[in-house]
C-alpha cells in the first residue's frame, strides 16, 4: 500500500468568532489524486492556505514526507516539495508559453529572475520546459504568447509551471474554474495523465470531475470532515448527500 505523503492531523483555523477549519485530519497518499469538496464557505481555501503555508494554524500539525512542516514560512512549504498552482504562480502574459516555463525551470534551480535573458536562450531551461510542456498538452503551442492562449490553456500552462518545480504534491485550486465544457474535459484528461505521476490534492467545484478524477475524496463542511473515503462511498453517504451533493444526487 502507498505510503502518505501528506498527513494533516486535528488542523484548526478561526477568524474571530469563525471556525473556518475545526480539527480538520486527512492524508494524501504518494501517487494519488485526493479531492477536497464542500459547499461555498465550508473552509477549503483556509484549509489550501494553510497547507501551503500562507496562514499559520492555531492548532494541529502538517506533517509532509515525514517531516513536520507546521508553521513553517511558504517559502519552505514550497522548498519541501508543496507547489500550489493558480494563486502562487506568476503567468507572463507578453512572453511565449515556452519562455514561462523556462523561467520556472531557472527559479526552481536557483537562478535570480533577473537573469531571465538566459531563460530565452539556454537549452538546458528550454528543453526540461518543452518536457512540462508535452504533459499538459501544449506543445504545439509553446511558441505563443500567454495573452494569445484561451483561459483553459493559461490554466494549463499554470500547472506545467507548477510541474517545472518538480513538486512533491500539487495543491490544484478549482483547476476548472470559468471553463467551459470543452476546456473541462481537456483539463480533466491532462490531470489524469498526471495520477500515479503526481501526489495531487484537488479543491474543485465540478463534481463531473472530481467523480472521473479521485482516488480519494473528503468532504468539508463548515470547516470540519463529514466524509472521506473512495468516490463511491462519497456518492452513497446520506449526510454527504444531504450536505453537499443534494437529496436526488446519483
Amino acid at each position: 500500500m502507498a505510503e502518505a505523503i501528506l498527513q494533516v492531523n486535528n488542523l484548526c483555523k478561526s477568524f474571530g468568532g469563525v471556525r473556518a477549519t475545526q480539527n480538520v485530519c486527512l492524508e494524501v497518499l504518494d501517487g494519488e489524486t485526493h479531492a477536497l469538496i464542500g459547499p461555498n464557505g465550508a473552509g477549503k481555501t483556509t484549509l489550501i492556505s494553510q497547507l501551503s503555508g500562507l496562514l499559520p494554524p492555531d492548532a494541529g500539525q502538517i506533517i509532509f514526507k515525514g517531516r513536520d512542516i507546521t508553521g513553517a514560512p511558504a517559502h519552505q512549504f514550497s522548498r519541501a516539495g508543496l507547489a500550489r498552482s493558480f494563486q502562487i504562480t506568476s503567468v507572463f502574459t507578453d512572453m511565449t508559453l515556452l519562455d514561462n516555463i523556462a523561467l520556472a525551470v531557472q527559479a526552481h534551480d536557483g537562478h535570480s529572475f533577473r537573469f531571465w535573458n538566459n531563460a530565452r536562450h539556454d537549452d538546458r531551461l528550454r528543453q526540461p520546459a518543452r518536457t512540462y510542456l508535452q504533459q499538459v498538452g501544449l506543445a504545439d503551442r509553446a511558441d505563443q504568447l500567454a495573452s494569445a492562449v484561451s483561459h483553459g490553456e493559461r490554466r494549463q500552462l499554470e500547472i506545467a509551471m507548477a510541474l517545472a518545480t518538480e513538486p512533491g504534491l500539487l495543491l490544484l485550486d478549482e483547476p476548472m474554474a470559468g471553463m467551459g465544457q470543452d476546456e473541462s474535459s481537456l483539463m480533466i484528461d491532462t490531470l489524469r495523465q498526471l495520477h500515479g505521476k503526481k501526489s495531487i490534492l484537488l479543491v474543485e467545484h465540478d463534481m463531473d470531475a472530481v467523480f472521473a478524477l479521485a482516488d480519494t475524496i473528503t468532504v468539508l463542511v463548515y470547516g470540519q470532515v463529514i466524509a472521506s473515503g473512495p468516490p463511491d462511498d462519497i456518492k452513497s453517504n446520506a449526510e454527504v448527500r444531504k450536505a453537499y451533493l443534494g437529496e436526488d444526487a446519483d
